[in-house]
């Protein structure tokens, strides 16, 4: 249709817009598009909420479709306006990637674990993860961070433009929309063991292509492309989840430390595997390399999902 944009270069441009504004400006501390979705699921679920597996499905269905269908409306009501579609874009990657905040709050903690105060570090933890701070002692709270930086890479900011680029408006939203509902609902507790097992579900789905490509542009950009292999070859499949196993693995053998082992969680122990077991412990200045390494990889992301789009317009221009 003459005068319609490349959707190809309004993802990019897009794209590239929403990762600066994100870059300059992280999250609003009021206001953010995303805790306005929590609120409304929250009220949907009180509205739904069964010990059922079939009303959990209906509540994913209806949070994330709702999320999916609004970005759908508002990419057609744009779709013949290049400057207007490039924004709603980049407004879109703006409200669904937490690349910098999740720096923030990370550099955060480990500044206050470098002073030597945990009891701050403590009160700043549970932004970042929602394990339990006051069973952690300095060396365990690096160790979260480490591990919430890798696997918030792949959530925050991997799997949105992922899917932005295979969908556009309505993928960057319903992926935020599904990785939102696991972090709300998908938990095994005693309220949510049955409702929420289609947000989990479907969160392990949505969030299996973000974490592969997390843990392979994590193996490019680390300093140990090998450890960082044998890492995720070794390890990745003990990982109690499909997705957080490739990516806190690729990240281990990338810093070339040591992740994983006891947690804790609102009162409940976890013992997991250690991932890496080659590697040393962590330590604090470990969370700065984290966080640059999670900043390699979301450049690197938005440079692989450009160029596959660029290929597969390619491919079908000359199928034609």
């Amino acid at each position: 249709m003459p005068g319609r944009p490349s959707t190809t270069g309004v993802f990019a441009c897009g794209a590239a817009a929403g990762l600066a504004v994100d870059l300059l400006v992280g999250d609003p501390r009021r206001g953010h598009p995303v805790a306005a979705f929590g609120r409304a699921a929250a009220a949907v679920e009180d509205r739904l909420h069964h010990d059922h597996r079939g009303w959990g499905t209906l509540h994913t269905a209806v949070c994330a479709g709702t999320a999916a269908a609004l970005g759908a409306l508002a990419a057609r009501t744009v779709r013949n306006r290049p400057s207007a579609a490039v924004a709603l874009t980049a407004v879109s990657v703006w409200a669904v990637v937490g690349g910098t905040t999740l720096g923030r709050e990370a550099r955060a903690i480990g500044g206050a674990l470098a002073a030597g105060d945990l009891e701050v570090a403590r009160e700043r933890l549970p932004h970042l993860c929602g394990r339990d701070p006051q069973s952690l002692d300095g060396p365990a709270m690096a160790r979260a961070v480490v591990e919430s930086v890798a696997e918030n890479t792949s959530d925050a900011v991997v799997g949105a433009l992922f899917w932005g680029a295979v969908a556009g408006v309505p993928g960057l939203l319903g992926f935020r929309a599904v990785n939102t509902l696991d972090a709300m609902v998908g938990h095994k507790s005693a309220r949510h063991r049955r409702f929420g097992w289609a947000s989990a579900r479907l969160d392990d789905l949505a969030g299996w292509p973000g974490a592969r490509l997390t843990a392979v542009l994590a193996t490019v950009a680390g300093g140990d492309p090998r450890g960082s292999v044998r890492a995720w070859r070794a390890d990745a499949a003990r990982h109690p989840s499909p997705n957080a196993g490739p990516v806190e693995a690729s990240f281990a053998g990338a810093l070339g430390v040591r992740l994983g082992g006891t947690l804790a969680y609102g009162g409940r122990v976890e013992h997991r595997p250690v991932l890496n077991a080659t590697g040393r412990a962590v330590e604090v200045p470990d969370i700065e390399r984290a966080v640059r390494l999670s900043r390699r990889v979301t450049a690197l992301t938005l440079a692989v999902c450009v160029g596959g789009r660029i290929l597969t317009d390619t491919v079908k221009r000359r199928t034609k």
